[in-house]
C-alpha cells in the first residue's frame, strides 16, 4: 500500500519555539523542519545586539532539542552556503531540493510575516496548511469579538472575563478571590531600599561565536553586550529556572514595587520572563500556574504572599499581554500609520548613547543599552514620556522600541508604544496620554536625587527639570485634542489658570529642549 503521508516541509520561525506543540507528537518520518537565521529578520529594523544573539541562541538550542529527538531538520546559520537570506527564496529552494509535497507553517505573530507567508502559499502549486502556535490564551480576533458593540476597549473588563474563563483565582459565583479584581492601587510603591532583593544565581554564557558571526556578516546592531557573561534565558530549562527563581524569591514583593525605579537596580522584582514567553519557550498558562502554586504554598506558612503581589503579576500576563495582542490583530495594518497628534520630531541621539544630563533618561536608556531591557514604567513614563512630550514622530519611537528591547516583537511593541505610550491611536488603548512632569518621576524613583536639574524648587529656569516645561508646553500645544477628554479636565483647567508669563517661560524652555536636546 502506498504511503499516504506527503513529504512535508514545516517552517518554524524564531519566536515559535514551543516545545509542547502538537506538531512534535506522532509520526515524524515524512516531515522536514526548517529554521533559519536570515538577514531579512536581522535587517528589517536595527536591533540591539543582545536581541539578535538571544534569538539565534534560542533557535540553535531548539534545533539541538529536535536533533536529540531524531527529527529531520534543516537549519541555516547566518553564513550557511545555501542561505539566501530571504524566507520565500529559502522555502522555494528547499521545496525543490527535498521534493516537498506539502508545506506547513505556524501562524506568525507579526503582520508583515503573516502577509508574506499568505502570499507565498497562494503562489504554491503544492498543498499547504497553517496551524495555530498553541501558545496564546486567546485567538487573534477574540478581543475584537469581545468588544463588538462597546464604545470603549477597556482592558479591565476583558481581564475579568479572562479570569472567569480560565478560573484563575475565582471564588463562588464567578467572584474574584479576595473580593477585588484589581489591586493596582497597591502596586505603586517607591522601593524603600530596605526590602532586600535576593541575588540572582542565574547562568552566564559565552556568546562570542555569534558576535563574531554578526561582525563577519556585517549585521548592523546597537547596544552593549558582555560576550562571556550573557544571562538571558535561551533554552526551555533556562526559562524554567528563571520562572522558579522569580516565584521563590521575587513574587512576594512584585506587586508592591512593579512601578518603582532605582539607580542601583536594573530589574528590581521583575521576572525577566518576557523574552522566554515571547519566543514561546514558556507558555502563559504555565507561568501563571507556577506563580499561583507558589502563592498557595505561601498561604500555608506564617509569611503568606499578599494577594496584591500575585494579582498584579497575573494581570500583566492574562490581561494586558493577551489584550494588546488582540488590539494588534484587530487594528493592523492601519495601526502602524496612526499619528493622531501629528507629531513629527526626531528622537535625540542620546537614545542611542545614553549621554544626557537628565538623570532619569540617562539611567533608563543606559539600562536599555546595557541589558536590552527596561521595565514597563521606565518605558512608559521615562523614555516614552519624553518622546511624547517632545512630540516625536511615532515612527521613530516604534523603530527604537522595536530594536532596543529583547522582548520586542511587533504585536506587543507597537500596541504599547504607538497606543499606550505615544497616544498615536487617539485613545484606542489609553483613555488619556501617559505624560507627566518631573514630579511623578521623583515620586516613583530616586532618579531626581543628584540630577543636574531641580525637580521641585525651580520652574522654568535653566536648571529646572526639563520635564516640567515640556509637560506644560505639550498640554498647551495639543489642547485641541484633549478639550473633550474628561480624564484631562483637571490638568487642562490648571493650564488655563497658569500665569501667562510662567506659561511663556515654560514654552520657551521646552522649545530649547526640543530643538537642542544635545544641550540637556
Amino acid at each position: 500500500m502506498a504511503d499516504q503521508n506527503p513529504k512535508t516541509l514545516r517552517l518554524i520561525l524564531g519566536d515559535q519555539l514551543n516545545h509542547k506543540h502538537s506538531w512534535y507528537n506522532g509520526d515524524q518520518d515524512h516531515i522536514v523542519y526548517f529554521m533559519a537565521e536570515m538577514r531579512q529578520e536581522t535587517d528589517y529594523v536595527k536591533h540591539h545586539i543582545q536581541k539578535v544573539v538571544a534569538f539565534f541562541m534560542a533557535m540553535r538550542g531548539f534545533k539541538e532539542w529536535m536533533d536529540d529527538r531524531g527529527f529531520e531538520n534543516v537549519y541555516y546559520q547566518l553564513d550557511h552556503k545555501d542561505n539566501q537570506q530571504d524566507l520565500v527564496d529559502n522555502l522555494n529552494a528547499l521545496i525543490e531540493k527535498h521534493s516537498i509535497e506539502k508545506f506547513e507553517y505556524l501562524a506568525p505573530d507579526e503582520w508583515r510575516l503573516d502577509q508574506q507567508l499568505k502570499d507565498f502559499c497562494e503562489s504554491l502549486e503544492i498543498e499547504w496548511q497553517g496551524y495555530d502556535t498553541e501558545h496564546f490564551l486567546t485567538k487573534r480576533m477574540d478581543v475584537k469579538k469581545f468588544f463588538e458593540g462597546k464604545k470603549r476597549l477597556t482592558m479591565e473588563y476583558f481581564y475579568r472575563d479572562m479570569r472567569k474563563k480560565y478560573d484563575i483565582m475565582i471564588e463562588g459565583d464567578k467572584e474574584p478571590e479576595g473580593g477585588k479584581w484589581n489591586y493596582d492601587q497597591s502596586n505603586r510603591k517607591k522601593w524603600d531600599e530596605k526590602t532586600p532583593i535576593p541575588h540572582e544565581r542565574g547562568f552566564r554564557k559565552d556568546v562570542s561565536e555569534i558576535i563574531e558571526l554578526l561582525e563577519k556578516e556585517g549585521v548592523a546592531t546597537f547596544g552593549r553586550i558582555d560576550e562571556t557573561n550573557f544571562n538571558w534565558p535561551t533554552t526551555r530549562q533556562d526559562a524554567l529556572d528563571v520562572l522558579n527563581y522569580f516565584c521563590e524569591n521575587l513574587l512576594e514583593h512584585f506587586g508592591d514595587f512593579q512601578d518603582a525605579m532605582h539607580t542601583d537596580q536594573d530589574y528590581l522584582f521583575h521576572s525577566r520572563l518576557s523574552f522566554a514567553m515571547n519566543s514561546k519557550l514558556l507558555s502563559p498558562m504555565e507561568v501563571i500556574e507556577t506563580a499561583v502554586d507558589r502563592f498557595r504554598e505561601s498561604e500555608k506558612t506564617n509569611n503568606p504572599i499578599h494577594i496584591s503581589q500575585i494579582e498584579g503579576f497575573i494581570r500583566q500576563i492574562l490581561g494586558w499581554r493577551e489584550f494588546m495582542r488582540g488590539i494588534y490583530w484587530k487594528e493592523m495594518p492601519d495601526y502602524q500609520h496612526r499619528n493622531e497628534l501629528e507629531n513629527r520630531n526626531k528622537l535625540p541621539d542620546f537614545y542611542w548613547t545614553g549621554e544626557t544630563k537628565m538623570n532619569c533618561l540617562k539611567h533608563s536608556i543606559n539600562n536599555s543599552l546595557d541589558n536590552a531591557y527596561a521595565h514597563h514604567i521606565q518605558r512608559l513614563m521615562i523614555t516614552g514620556n519624553y518622546a511624547l512630550l517632545t512630540m516625536t514622530d511615532p515612527n521613530y519611537v516604534d523603530e527604537w522600541y522595536l530594536g532596543v528591547y529583547i522582548d520586542a516583537i511587533e504585536w506587543v511593541e507597537i500596541t504599547n508604544t504607538r497606543g499606550m505610550s505615544q497616544w498615536a491611536d487617539g485613545g484606542l488603548v489609553a483613555t488619556k496620554p501617559y505624560v507627566s512632569s518631573g514630579s511623578y518621576i521623583n515620586k516613583m524613583s530616586n532618579y531626581c536625587k543628584g540630577c543636574a536639574y531641580q525637580v521641585n524648587k525651580k520652574k522654568a529656569e535653566d536648571d529646572a527639570c526639563p520635564f516640567n516645561s515640556l509637560y506644560w508646553h505639550f498640554l498647551d500645544e495639543k489642547e485641541v485634542h484633549f478639550s473633550n477628554n474628561q480624564r484631562m479636565n483637571m490638568m487642562m483647567a490648571l493650564l488655563k489658570k497658569m500665569d501667562p508669563d510662567l506659561l511663556k517661560a515654560h514654552k520657551n524652555k521646552a522649545e530649547k529642549v526640543i530643538n537642542s536636546p544635545e544641550d540637556y
